[in-house]
């Protein structure tokens, strides 16, 4: 099989032009459809974006190569497209790509295309084949070019099979990407030329989609002078153990060979252990970063894991509003707002179980990356703690009517720890599930080197019975008797701040302090206290009214206006980080880009938490940047006088705001402000 044999005439686009990435993708993918190799095209295209969610598949020096193995593929086949123009497809280079071309791999044992793949992908690094194909004038003449660059390949790889290489030095190597087409061969090939260019003996196992290639044995391993693994996927570690071994990922074995190579025979190198990275290459880079990029690398595992709760249970938590609101509810539905009706009150109820899963699946799977999987049940632990902080226990009759006839002990642990009856708010939320997540993780790697030296014949109860028996503890003790209630002091402090500065009639002071506090913590503690406030300053208004008090008095049109700052502060954050996403692309990852339309949807609708995965993954560039611009939307509402009845809602229950266009107008200034200053302050994303 040829490559010629896989790539049809009508799946060829010559002097083509693509707005962005994505329609760069779907026209490259109707090309395909054209050959009739596909079965399901839109499974296939879902394929193909799937696999750009993992990791660019722009090589750099103006090609890219997207791939999709799937039963959606009848036969194997290939697409090219060339754009003269380029486009910007966030190449590992930063440069636009025009030179394209689309692999559809089907899903099955039989792998005989994989050589031609390969033998394409390889090709694809000789710059002369390259030019000659961005030139052709003609599909005839593109087809050519490939023909006779194959024919050429096919003769130079007999010329030199039965060759011995010779060279000074004899360097293995093996590389590895997780679809295993493209990438792999491609930086092999980069490895082998290097090495030859430079006069050094190279072999390199290929780990891809037909299994591994070229293995590597024993005997090499023992008298090789340097070892690369370039690889994004698992690769058999072991064999390596007390070898010198640069562990990098595949792109830099396609655009560093030279400097990998050059560590490698440096002696610099550092000699692999048996079991340290339990085989996995990919590991192995994290772990040789700073310690602030294991942190973020710890923090994005928990953020990448929260982020499906809450997008999903904000949205159904957004629907139910929406659904009392068609209901009539919008104005007089008060607390109940979004559970008046049954169908409502489903919907909030799965959304509101959802959303309660974010703080336990953030800690739990940055303990997770930090302690592998025995730092999961540690980690979720912990951030139901820190959810629901110490209130339950408080409802307990032993510490609610019997503290007094309790020895010391108990009494310190009723009145410190756990909430008595005149006790505040102990729920550390999201910043608490933050560090309860590494705390969980590093109590875990804590209790594993404990345990190193127990019995072998104790390991099996280990990660059952130890690691959870001693971590849940653990963490519970930590975040019960320690962050929990300190987060509850710090609460009292700030309300009775608030409580304060209303007294004192400083209103648009105390809109601008509200709205910068939902902006902080995104639903955590700061958050929530001034929800509560505010919450409550409805109810001084009822009370105030119920005295006969109206609606126009400063002292109610006080309370309404608070709530008016709050909402409009909380609404901010998720509606300006996603027009950042929109105006600077680069600042955010494409996972992040990806969220801003539900981000939208719950900044409308008053769902503050939908920021949460951005200020978690970087906090010291978006908290401030969110801080402000809710600051700003909650000075101006009360500075033009907006009030708002209900405590939620967003905009379904704009019925019950006063001044609605100026309260427009502050969110959307707020929102501005906030995208803005994103796009001065946080640096590109990786």
């Amino acid at each position: 099989m040829r490559i010629t044999d896989l790539l049809s005439p009508e799946s060829i686009c010559l002097n083509g032009r693509a707005e962005n990435k994505k329609d760069a993708l779907d026209q490259i993918v109707d090309l395909m459809a054209k050959s009739g190799r596909v079965g399901d095209v839109e499974k296939y295209r879902k394929g193909v974006y799937a696999r750009e969610e993992e990791s660019t598949t722009g090589i750099g020096e103006g090609i890219a190569i997207p791939h999709c193995k799937s039963d959606a593929v009848i036969r194997p086949g290939l697409a090219a497209m060339t754009l003269p123009d380029g486009v910007d497809f966030e190449s590992l280079d930063g440069q636009p790509a025009n030179l394209f071309f689309l692999i559809a791999a089907p899903d099955t044992e039989d792998n005989v295309h994989l050589d031609v793949l390969s033998k394409l992908s390889v090709l694809l690094m000789d710059e002369d084949f390259t030019d000659g194909l961005r030139q052709a004038k003609s599909v005839e003449e593109f087809l050519k070019v490939i023909d006779a660059a194959e024919k050429d390949k096919d003769e130079d790889s007999e010329d030199t099979s039965s060759q011995e290489p010779v060279g000074s030095k004899k360097i293995l190597a093996v590389t590895g990407c997780p679809t295993g087409i493209a990438h792999t061969y491609m930086a092999a090939e980069a490895l082998e030329k290097k090495a030859k260019e430079l006069g050094y003996e190279i072999k390199v196992e290929t780990r891809g989609s037909g299994g591994a290639k070229n293995v590597l044995t024993a005997e090499e391993i023992a008298g090789a002078d340097g070892i690369i693994v370039a690889a994004d996927t698992k690769v058999p570690m072991d064999r390596f153990a007390g070898k010198r071994v640069v562990i990098t990922k595949v792109a830099n074995g396609i655009n560093k060979p030279g400097e990998l190579i050059e560590e490698a025979l440096s002696g610099k190198a550092p000699v692999y252990e048996a079991g340290s990275a339990a085989g996995s290459a990919e590991k192995e880079e994290e772990n040789k970063g700073g310690i602030g990029h294991q942190v973020y690398t710890h923090l994005m595992n928990g953020v990448s894991h929260m982020l499906p709760f809450v997008i999903g249970g904000g949205i159904l938590t957004a629907l139910a509003f929406l659904i009392d609101t068609l209901c009539g509810y919008g104005t007089s539905g008060g607390a109940n707002f979004g559970s008046c009706t049954p169908f409502s009150a489903f919907f909030k109820y799965i959304g509101g179980l959802s959303m309660g899963m974010m703080v336990p699946v953030l800690a739990g799977y940055i303990a997770y990356s930090i302690a592998d999987r025995p730092g999961l049940a540690v980690g979720f632990a912990g951030g139901l703690l820190a959810a629901n902080g110490n209130a339950v226990l408080a409802n307990f009759p032993v510490f609610k009517d019997h503290v007094d006839s309790l020895g010391a002990f108990n009494k310190f642990i009723a009145n410190f720890a756990f909430q008595d009856v005149n006790g505040g708010n102990t729920v550390s939320g999201f910043l608490g599930g933050i560090v309860a997540g590494f705390l969980a993780g590093f109590i875990v790697l804590g209790l594993k080197k404990l345990c190193e030296k127990l019995p072998d014949a104790l390991d099996g109860i280990k990660p059952t019975l130890i690691y959870p028996l001693a971590g849940i503890f653990s963490i519970g003790v930590l975040m019960c008797f320690i962050f929990n209630p300190l987060i509850g002091l710090i609460n009292t402090g700030l309300s009775n701040m608030l409580s304060g500065i209303a007294d004192a009639g400083m209103i648009t002071v105390l809109g601008l302090i509200l709205g910068a506090m939902m902006a902080i913590d995104m639903g955590g503690p700061i958050n929530k206290a001034a929800y509560v406030f505010g919450s409550g300053m409805l109810a001084t208004a009822a009370q105030l009214m119920e005295k006969g008090a109206q609606a126009s008095d400063p002292a109610v049109q006080a309370c309404f206006i608070s709530m008016a700052a709050i909402m409009v502060g909380g609404m901010v954050p998720p509606i300006g980080i996603a027009v950042a996403c929109w105006l600077f692309p680069k600042k955010f990852t494409r996972a992040e880009r990806g969220s801003a339309v539900s981000n939208i949807v719950m900044g409308c609708s008053f769902i503050t938490e939908g920021a949460i995965p951005f200020a978690a993954a970087d906090p010291a560039h978006v908290i401030p940047c969110t801080m402000v611009g809710a600051g700003v939307a909650g000075f101006l509402s009360a500075l033009f006088g907006c009030t708002l009845m209900a405590p939620h809602g967003g905009i379904f229950v704009f019925a019950t705001v006063g001044n609605p266009f100026m309260y427009i107008v502050a969110w959307l200034v707020g929102s501005a402000v906030t995208a803005v200053m994103l796009g001065f302050v946080k640096k590109n994303a990786e």
